[in-house]
């Protein structure tokens, strides 16, 4: 049995034969400095020594698992050591009668939260009586990092009707959920909040986020006013913004901010040289997108080969991505193919449906038939493959072999969604969705 299944049945067991202390409903409330026992927890979990702590806590629950051997301090730390038992310190939490200690409350709503537990950490956070702006981040932090920006962005207007004020971290964490939902009104509020508070702390963070919101809402002419104001800029901050022109077709933007971002002083190597900042492989993905807008083939394959021998970034699968729809789109399918066998990793599926739609673009039907070869290998299931390939027959006039294809098909795709923002909150909708309540309400009047 190893230690933490040790420790789990053995938390269990106890939590299950402790009573609470009459006295445990006063202690909550009185802070006190750490009594001398845990002073070993917190030393362990300083040095990241979490096993540790967990073993003495064990020891703690062993010999004499009390009122005074086990305090807030002791779950408190056990609690940081271990996130992802939640659960069974939530239990003795409760047992022990320090439920309302708002320490212990936060660290289960972020314990919970790191495990994908919205359901829970929505519940400790809703039981806290006093909930103060952490409380609120770590919540609203949780929906983000945990794709659901929507629900975090409903929250964060809770927390303004609730007369709590957002701190510098808890803005940066809304803006983020504004750049996923492309909520670019609720940023722009949220902006000229942070604009009215001289004494928050515009850190960096706070900077980066603005523009990474701005870029993705498709406002770039705000992004880049962003972006030129800031005095002290970091590789986040370059990167977010080359990639925000990227995306939005401007490439000789973005290859300029690149040029302008590592800019050569002398030598030829990186450590030999001096510029403004080290790219990273995130800023390759937005030069590689530029170029493939733009359809600079040649700059494109100098600017792949640069990570490796100049910058000494190995390509990942986003790169190779780049690549390949480079050459799709400059109509070199059969390099593109190439490409995609040479790479050092197994190409996976996108990789190969990338090729297919330029093959379906340019009527290449050989090419397009190798690849759905290959694809019906990695992910034979995909309807989108077939609806290609079909379509390729249809331009060919192969009519026979587009049915063929067609009657393959067991399954529809799911359809595609639209989002629109409406007041505080971003509505998504399908073609002919009549389901949703803004357009029960109105039926109904």
């Amino acid at each position: 049995m190893t230690h933490l299944k040790w420790f789990n049945t053995l938390l269990g067991s106890c939590a299950n034969k402790m009573v609470r202390s009459p006295m445990s409903t006063w202690h909550h409330n009185i802070s006190l400095k750490p009594p001398k026992p845990n002073e070993s927890l917190r030393k362990h979990l300083e040095c990241n020594r979490h096993t540790k702590v967990l073993l003495l806590f064990r020891s703690f629950l062993r010999k004499r698992p009390t009122f005074n051997s086990i305090d807030s301090f002791s779950l408190l730390y056990a609690l940081k050591a271990s996130p992802t038992q939640g659960k069974q310190l939530h239990t003795l939490i409760i047992k022990l009668g320090y439920q309302a200690t708002l320490q212990l409350q936060t660290s289960l709503l972020k314990g919970y939260a790191e495990c994908g537990n919205l359901l829970d950490a929505r519940q400790v956070f809703d039981e806290i009586p006093s909930k103060n702006v952490i409380c609120w981040t770590t919540l609203i932090s949780a929906y983000v990092g945990n794709h659901k920006p929507g629900k975090a962005l409903q929250l964060f207007r809770l927390m303004q009707m609730s007369n709590v004020e957002p701190d510098q971290v808890t803005v940066t964490v809304a803006l983020s959920a504004c750049a996923e939902t492309g909520a670019l009104e609720i940023g722009e509020r949220i902006h000229a909040f942070v604009r009215s508070k001289q004494e928050m702390d515009k850190d960096l963070c706070l900077e980066n986020a603005l523009i990474n919101m701005y870029a993705k809402c498709g406002d770039v002419v705000t992004a880049r006013k962003v972006f030129d104001g800031m005095r002290n800029k970091d590789v986040t901050t370059w990167t977010s913004m080359i990639v925000g022109h990227a995306v939005h077709g401007q490439a000789r933007e973005a290859l300029r901010l690149f040029s302008g971002m590592s800019t050569r002083m002398e030598g030829d190597d990186w450590n030999s040289r001096s510029c403004v900042m080290k790219p990273n492989d995130v800023t390759f993905v937005g030069v590689l997108m530029a170029c493939s807008h733009a359809g600079l083939v040649e700059e494109g394959k100098w600017h792949f080969r640069s990570m490796s021998e100049v910058y000494g970034i190995e390509p990942r699968e986003a790169h190779f991505g780049c690549m390949v729809d480079l050459l799709c789109r400059g109509g070199h399918l059969r390099e593109a193919y190439d490409f995609i066998m040479e790479m050092p990793v197994p190409p996976n599926a996108v990789l190969w449906r990338t090729l297919l739609g330029a093959c379906s673009v340019h009527g290449e039907l050989e090419l397009a038939a190798e690849v759905r070869l290959k694809l019906l290998k990695l992910d034979p299931g995909y309807v989108g493959d077939s609806v290609s390939m079909s379509n390729i027959y249809a331009n060919k006039g192969m009519w026979n072999k587009k049915i063929g294809v067609r009657n393959q098909i067991k399954q529809s795709r799911a359809p595609g969604c639209s989002s629109i923002e409406v007041g505080s909150g971003v509505s998504e909708f399908v073609t002919s969705d009549d389901d949703h309540l803004l357009v029960t309400d109105k039926r109904c009047s």
